[in-house]
């Protein structure tokens, strides 16, 4: 009897710690990375307008600075997350499991690429001697197409993401101890990203974002990796 105590015990410890991680990891994410773009970079980039970008980013260095460092630490909790939900539901579906946290994984280097074109712009509008080169003309008007690249980039590894959602609403939907309801909401918010993506490569005026309304499924995620995932013994 012991015996069995023991091991149900080691069940749930297993699963567990994989969802307080995964769950932690998003809440995290939410939060820097609302903070950085929205907070920073956003606020500082005027689109179309390179000399109003570049004062304005350099009267708050700062603040640019942490964004960048803040969406550093994005990329690298979503490394974290990926082990987190791979753990998780790997006992629901190893193969898909695996995929998913592939496909995070993936979607982490690409975003960390983006980011690097943030830094990138920062040292254009530095005062660096092989800076003088260029004009201070050049030198805005490239910092804003690098802030441009970073939009881009970070938009295509976005179809990532959203095929990283679409596979964990499929193994939710699978599962058998989580709502089916959740599992779609979750494919959702992933389609969400998906159509956005696309369009906003596809059509150079697409002004809709249906992420804007699908992320309640990512947001649901978090709640129930922190309340309820964290209580699951067994699968199955």
């Amino acid at each position: 009897m012991t015996e069995v105590i023991d091991t149900t015990a080691r069940a749930a410890a297993t699963l567990r710690t994989p969802a307080v991680v995964a769950g932690v990891g998003i809440l995290l994410i939410s939060i820097l990375a609302g903070l950085a773009n929205f907070g920073a970079v956003e606020a500082l980039v005027t689109t179309g307008d390179a000399t109003k970008t570049a004062q304005d980013i350099l009267t708050s260095e700062t603040s640019f600075r942490l964004a960048i460092a803040a969406f550093v630490l994005v990329a690298a909790l979503d490394v974290v997350v990926a082990w987190g939900l791979y753990a998780f539901f790997k006992p629901v579906s190893p193969e898909v499991s695996l995929l998913t946290g592939w496909l995070r994984l993936a979607y982490a280097a690409v975003f960390a690429v983006a980011v690097s074109h943030l830094a990138g712009a920062l040292h254009l509008l530095g005062n660096a001697d092989y800076l003088r080169t260029f004009t201070p003309d050049q030198l805005r008007t490239q910092a804003l197409l690098k802030i441009t690249d970073f939009h881009d980039i970070w938009t295509v590894g976005l179809v990532l993401f959203g095929a990283h959602l679409l596979l964990v609403g499929y193994l939710i939907y699978r599962s058998g101890f989580a709502s089916k309801l959740l599992g779609i909401l979750v494919a959702v918010a992933g389609a969400g990203y998906v159509v956005d993506s696309f369009a906003g490569l596809l059509f150079a005026d697409y002004a809709l974002s249906l992420g804007a309304f699908t992320f309640v499924g990512e947001f649901l995620l978090m709640l129930w990796l922190l309340i309820k995932g964290r209580t699951i013994s067994t699968i199955g």
